[in-house]
């Protein structure tokens, strides 16, 4: 059986025998097979997956930009990189505000009190917005003081340090080549530790269908589908601008700017978008990104590796527009109202936001918490969203990875 029908199978299965549960969710015994078993298989394919992601972003990124640069390439690349990703996630972020002034899921809204997030959640987030940086200094901080402390960090908001030095040093060594007219000796050290890496990228992905099934599982066996259903409008707007981005904007750059089919190129993807979904994590999702992007879209391997590396933390096409319309529904149900130039700010705010997220299950919840602070509307309103975040956060999450695939299409297009 095909890879992508057994995951499909294990997200069918977890769902299904999670939502069959949740009414039993106190029972002690299935806890215990929860807490005892199916958690920790979930969390050692995660952790498998995020073992190799520091490794694999230096040494893919470092190569990448040492080939680029060999042919004179690299601006050209970083720049067609660049103008897509604001495109896409301007077309997203616009796609989202329109449908939430259109539609207003939040206006009239009664909440259950079950629904509102636990103090000791809200003050988390609250805590990591209050040691978020001021904008000039998190601009010199990309800027690493120790590389090695960055790839320590890089799954606690350092990953761009990580990048930053990877771009700076590829280039560094192809300029070392220039000056020495041989091939630097790094360059294959680099090359058998990014096919090392996705050597065992390999291994772990024959645990993918049990413990794609384990972390589905968890989802729906904890919180069931009542919060959906009291949020349901607000979840219908955030997946309609989700499916608008994925088969309205993608599909017309591909026709547009790639001699591509689009659904040809969906299709190809769709393991991609089945370990996305799953995971709800850019950066868990990366190593199979760039194998599919190599083997089946048949992409140049060096602007690949460039374009998804970068793109798994600076382009967040889903983040920037669930963003967006997370901060007009909480306008609306809170009865706070933003004028055009307030709307504009959070369109520009949610574009920038979506740049250095975190790649991680739930690493846009800070921000949302700045934005909501910015335009004065109350920060607890964050906690009515949480119920349903890690459910949204898995389809952003595909999103923001199909994105980042359709924008190396784009850079690597030859038409």
């Amino acid at each position: 059986m095909k890879a992508h029908y057994k995951l499909l199978i294990s997200l069918f299965l977890g769902t299904i025998l999670g939502l069959v549960l949740y009414p039993y969710n106190e029972n002690s015994s299935i806890q215990a097979i929860n807490s005892n078993f199916l958690e920790p298989l979930g969390q050692v394919f995660l952790r498998g997956i995020f073992m190799v992601v520091v490794p694999m972003v230096l040494s893919g990124l470092i190569i990448g930009v040492y080939q680029l640069t060999s042919h004179n390439g690299l601006a050209k690349i970083a720049k067609r990189t660049l103008f897509f990703t604001v495109l896409a996630s301007a077309a997203s972020v616009l796609i989202g505000i329109s449908l939430v002034n259109t539609l207003r899921p939040g206006d009239g809204m009664n909440l259950p009190p079950q629904l509102e997030a636990s103090t000791k959640s809200i003050e988390k987030v609250k805590k990591n917005v209050s040691e978020s940086k001021p904008f000039a200094q998190a601009l010199v901080e990309i800027i690493p003081k120790n590389p090695v402390e960055a790839a320590a960090k890089a799954f606690d908001g350092e990953m761009l340090a990580l990048m930053f030095f990877a771009l700076i040093f590829g280039v560094a060594l192809c300029k070392q080549q220039d000056s020495q007219r041989t091939s630097p000796r790094l360059i294959a050290l680099f090359e058998e530790c990014y096919e090392s890496c996705m050597k065992i990228v390999e291994w772990v992905m024959k645990l993918a269908p049990y413990a794609v099934f384990a972390l589905v599982f968890q989802s729906t066996f904890k919180f069931g589908y009542q919060v959906i259903l009291s949020l349901g409008f607000y979840v219908a707007v955030v997946i309609a601008a989700l499916l608008i981005q994925q088969f309205g904007v993608y599909t017309l750059l591909l026709k547009l700017f790639t001699k591509r089919n689009p659904w040809t190129f969906f299709n190809d993807c769709r393991e991609v978008y089945l370990y996305a979904f799953a995971t709800a994590s850019s950066n868990a999702t990366l190593p199979r990104s760039l194998e599919v992007a190599e083997h089946k879209l048949k992409m140049t391997p060096e602007v690949s590796r460039f374009v998804l590396t970068i793109g798994s933390t600076a382009n967040q096409n889903g983040t920037a527009l669930f963003e967006g319309i997370t901060v007009l529904f909480l306008a609306q149900v809170y009865g706070v109202h933003l004028d055009l130039l307030s709307q504009s700010k959070v369109v520009l705010m949610s574009i920038l936001a979506g740049v250095g997220t975190a790649g991680v299950p739930g690493g846009s919840l800070p921000l949302i918490m700045i934005l909501l602070q910015q335009m004065g509307i109350p920060a607890e309103g964050l906690g009515l969203i949480l119920g349903v975040d890690r459910f949204l956060d898995m389809c952003r999450t595909t999103l923001n990875v199909s994105g980042d695939l359709v924008i190396a299409a784009l850079v690597d297009n030859k038409k």
